[in-house]
């Protein structure tokens, strides 16, 4: 039995992630910090699921800003694989907390990558890089050979992590790996991303319980995918022979607006009656253009995207629908789903 490692297991990608390991026979590890509220709602189902077997999930306590509990868990997990998705993951919040972003994005990906190298862990690592290093884009669409041009604290966190993990990988002979995902969402996307605002506002307002939405830049474009497909790309990386870096993504942009548009028309609803704007939402430097080519992924791991962007909006609106009515959510991995 394979034993896997996941950083940020509590977020949107680590609990599609343990969900997919789990179903592939892994006994799955995560990290979680230490609150005074319990922060596991995204993966408590697994406990609950016949299908999937919680007793092979075991939850431990650490930080990413604290480097000797790290060198100790890891040491004596000894896991074959470590998905590093722990992060300060909001790009806007990390204007507000920047120090505190290149703490735990940048150099807890160091952290992490010591820990293994000290313990003498010979695991493979993925390591979560993002879009958000292109920022001002330099080519279009964005390859993983286009050069990086960060605009925010997080991007910049995370171009330091990217490197962190080649330094690794080429000083040491580490099995790592980057992954460049461009934005993938689902109905576990937290609140305070935009297209979750969007999605439950749409919901929210079209059950009477919201009246109106505060966005900022519409304008943005965004290469949108579905989390759950994009943790398999994780996953495909880590099986390979030679580690590599890999651009996942769709290769379609998308405004803000766009999907505003189709959340609200999935309730019937015309958008320009419910959005206002507010300049809090602005970034300082905003990522104008994010598109991004797969083509390298499509090609040594067989992955390719299904899920595409009207469909993506419909699985989260209606996933918001059916929640905010204490409904049962829709299983978007039924065919029948998209024909309604």
């Amino acid at each position: 039995m394979k034993k896997a490692l996941i950083t940020g297991i509590t977020g949107q990608d680590g609990s599609y992630l343990a969900d997919l390991l789990l179903k592939k026979g892994y006994e799955v590890h995560g990290i979680i910090r230490r609150a005074s509220t319990f922060n596991t709602a995204r993966i408590d189902h697994i406990y609950s699921d016949p299908h999937v077997n919680g007793v092979r999930l075991f939850l431990h306590y650490g930080d990413l800003a604290d480097g000797v509990n790290l060198v100790k868990l890891i040491y004596d997990l000894k896991p074959d694989e470590v998905y590093h998705l722990g992060a300060q993951s909001h790009v806007r919040v990390s204007f507000d907390i920047p120090e505190y972003t290149g703490d735990v994005t940048g150099i807890g990906t160091t952290r992490i990558l010591e820990a293994m190298r000290e313990g003498g862990v010979n695991a493979r690592f993925y390591q979560a890089s993002s879009s958000e290093m292109f920022g001002k884009v330099q080519a279009v669409p964005q390859t993983e050979t286009t050069p990086f041009w960060p605009r925010s604290p997080y991007g910049a966190a995370k171009m330091y992590a990217y490197w962190i993990t080649v330094n690794y990988r080429e000083g040491y002979g580490m099995h790592a790996s980057n992954g460049i995902l461009f934005n993938h969402e689902s109905p576990r996307r937290g609140e305070t991303f935009v297209t979750r605002k969007i999605s439950r506002a749409a919901a929210a307002i079209k059950l009477g319980k919201q009246k109106e939405l505060y966005l900022g830049n519409l304008d943005a474009k965004r290469d949108w995918g579905y989390a759950p497909e994009y943790v398999e790309a994780m996953w495909l990386m880590l099986q390979q022979d030679q580690p590599d870096d890999y651009v996942i993504a769709t290769n379609e942009t998308h405004t803000v607006q766009e999907f505003v548009e189709h959340a609200f028309a999935r309730v019937d609803l015309d958008w320009k009656d419910y959005i206002k704007y507010d300049a809090r939402y602005e970034r300082p430097a905003e990522v104008d253009l994010l598109i991004g080519n797969a083509a390298k992924a499509k090609k040594q791991l067989d992955w390719e995207p299904k899920v595409r962007f009207p469909e993506l909006v419909k699985i989260m609106v209606d996933a918001d629908m059916a929640s905010l009515q204490g409904l049962p959510v829709p299983d978007p991995l039924t065919p029948a789903y998209f024909a309604a």
